[in-house]
């Protein structure tokens, strides 16, 4: 989305904060010499996580036309914090570009953020060109991005923009809204551990797909409907795929962990109708 108005000025970075990757300059210094893209996320969140190989890519595609790409890993969960975590989790997802740990929300208050993710680019010289908060708007972001780098080199030959990753990303596809995110320990500061009296995690949802934010070390036992129990390998705090379906569906699925295991959040992707 276009700003209403084109004096919107970049917030600095906080010269405390910590990074994974090189710590890039002052946000001055980088919109000098060229565009900057600054995405928030959190690596183990699911919208967070199905945009980021836009990201990549477009890190891939342009970095050599001038692009900067900086990601802001915003916590949603305690382990969210952590640098080794962080860095672990976001190379699983082939993650490349620094990445600042606001672990006290000082520059998600400072853009006005509205959730996870949200896509700002700055022009050359440091003003708001565009804007996103959620996933969705690919094209229209891959054309802002291919707007500024023509201001710096309107001869410069730039590639097709990329084809959607999914069929729900195509432009006006329609969607079926899922299922809520569903915080099986309570709330999102609690997660969900398995006891003798409470063995199983059952819930029923519809949506295009059923993922788990996991903390811990061992395996998570899924079943959907009365189907086959599927093994998952937890091996540390990310998002983990339970159950992906070709359009939105309605299913019943549990989940039995074997080994210490904290589930924070099942949460749901749209599907097509």
């Amino acid at each position: 989305m276009r700003p209403e108005r084109d004096t919107i000025a970049a917030p600095d970075l906080p010269g405390e904060i910590a990074w994974v990757g090189e710590q890039p300059q002052s946000m001055p210094a980088l919109t000098a010499a060229g565009p900057v893209l600054v995405h928030f996320l959190d690596f183990s969140q699911l919208n967070s996580v199905r945009t980021l190989p836009y990201l990549v890519e477009w890190d891939r595609r342009y970095r050599e036309a001038g692009l900067r790409t900086i990601g802001v890993q915003a916590p949603r969960f305690p382990f969210g914090s952590d640098p080794q975590q962080v860095a672990a989790g976001l190379a699983d997802l082939g993650v490349s570009f620094p990445v600042a740990i606001d672990a006290e929300r000082e520059l998600w208050l400072a853009y006005g953020c509205e959730g996870w993710p949200s896509l700002f680019l700055w022009t050359t010289g440091g003003a708001l060109s565009w804007f996103h908060f959620g996933e969705g708007e690919y094209l229209g972001t891959e054309m802002a991005i291919q707007e500024e780098l023509r201001e710096l080199d309107a001869l410069r030959s730039l590639p097709e923009s990329m084809r959607p990753l999914r069929p729900s990303d195509s432009p006006g596809a329609k969607v079926m809204p899922p299922t809520p995110e569903l915080f099986p320990g309570g709330s999102w500061e609690q997660p969900w551990v398995a006891t003798a009296e409470s063995p199983q995690l059952m819930t029923e949802y519809a949506a295009g797909g059923a993922y788990a934010t996991v903390e811990g070390s061992g395996e998570l036992l899924v079943q959907i409907d009365d189907g086959e129990r599927q093994a998952v390998r937890i091996d540390g705090p990310r998002l983990y795929i339970l159950a992906e379906h070709p359009r939105h569906e309605s299913h019943r699925i549990t989940l039995e962990p074997a080994g210490e295991l904290r589930v924070w959040s099942l949460s749901f992707a749209a599907g097509l109708p």
